[in-house]
């Protein structure tokens, strides 16, 4: 997995909201887990990851599968 080559599939203001979704949900995990609900705080910091990843690596799997490409 690690070493392929995605090609880009995110762009614009796609990449930013996945960015911005990104930071928000690890806010929100944070403070899920702080408040010690871990299944909320787990969940919400696997999606940051996911739409961290997605930001910057331009890339979404759930994209590819369905032929949908935001880049420019």
């Amino acid at each position: 997995m690690f070493g392929m080559e995605f090609e880009p599939n995110v762009g614009g203001r796609d990449r930013l909201a996945r960015a911005a979704l990104a930071v928000v949900l690890t806010v929100v995990a944070l403070r899920s887990l702080r408040a010690k609900k871990p299944t909320a705080g787990l969940l919400a910091l696997v999606a940051a990851v996911g739409f961290g990843f997605n930001a910057t690596t331009r890339f979404c799997g759930m994209n590819r599968l369905l032929g949908v490409d935001t880049t420019e």
